[in-house]
């Protein structure tokens, strides 16, 4: 199918990707395409202008800093998944960018697209939630930071607005006693996440001292798992903590919101969240010498 017709515009900055959105506002961002041009060309987005920010040699690059790495947004997922140094600072990220797609897409792809895109079923969001990464966005009030326990907000949704761009994302280095993790049952036909867990973990001894535990695929947006967390926080990490972590992933959860479709009953997606969370607890734990 073809999309419908639409003015293109070509940022050469950040600022005027935002004045270029202020005067459009019909208008949406394209860096990689991967998100959008699907959705237009199936009819389901159709928007009056097209405003391109790959040009903006700025959003581009893995830039580090005391306990901080910021991402660019226009940082394509083979460079972040490529980056070794990253996966030591922030394996639970890098992993997660690893497992998106194809090698065409982690060619193409961006890593500010994928956040600021919020699909339910990508494997990003869920990484960043358990990172407790921050969002960066830039718009005609200049720039601000939002955390990444505020930004999704919905299905498709963020706490970005209509005129502002996203231009990058901040995690905060792991300790040397942390462990982390991304892992997912993927669809046969797509490759994005029937679920995806994702954790971070610090271990004091053999004693959890902190936890995030987030998921893709299974509501509407990518959401923490506070029942897992609360099920490791302050327990000694063994085999035990860990099957009755996992076993608690569905119990924060609003049961008349999990997702359901044609690949995935409510009930069969619950059961995959409880594997997949046992299965990423377990590699977290053996990434912080635990298990």
């Amino acid at each position: 199918m073809y999309p419908d017709e639409f003015d293109y515009h070509r940022a050469d900055s950040v600022e005027s990707a935002v004045t270029m959105l202020a005067d459009n506002p019909e208008a949406e961002l394209i860096a990689g395409g991967h998100s959008l041009l699907p959705t237009m060309k199936s009819g389901l987005a159709s928007p009056g202008a097209l405003v391109d920010i790959s040009g903006v040699d700025d959003l581009v690059g893995i830039e580090r800093g005391g306990d901080v790495t910021t991402i660019g947004a226009m940082t394509v997922y083979a460079d972040i998944a490529g980056d070794d140094q990253l996966w030591a600072e922030s394996t639970v990220l890098a992993e997660a960018t690893s497992k998106v797609g194809d090698r065409q897409v982690r060619n193409r792809g961006t890593i500010g697209g994928n956040i600021a895109h919020a699909d339910p079923a990508s494997d990003l969001p869920a990484a960043a939630l358990a990172a407790d990464a921050t969002v960066h966005v830039h718009g005609p009030d200049g720039e601000r930071s939002v955390p990444i326990d505020d930004f999704f907000q919905g299905m498709y949704a963020t706490a970005a607005g209509e005129e502002e761009v996203v231009t990058g994302v901040e995690v905060p280095h792991e300790s040397e006693d942390t462990g982390s993790a991304y892992v997912k049952k993927p669809s046969p036909s797509s490759g994005y996440a029937l679920v995806g867990v994702a954790v971070r973990m610090t271990v004091d001894g053999d004693t959890v001292t902190d936890a995030r535990v987030a998921a893709n695929g299974v509501m509407d947006h990518g959401v923490r798992l506070d029942a897992v967390e609360e099920a490791l926080t302050g327990e000694t990490l063994d085999e035990g903590t860990v099957e009755a972590a996992a076993d608690a992933a569905g119990d924060s959860l609003d049961e008349y919101m999990i997702m359901e479709d044609q690949q995935a009953s409510q009930e069969f997606r619950l059961q995959l969240l409880s594997v997949y969370t046992g299965r990423a607890l377990e590699s977290a734990g053996e990434r912080a010498g635990r298990l």
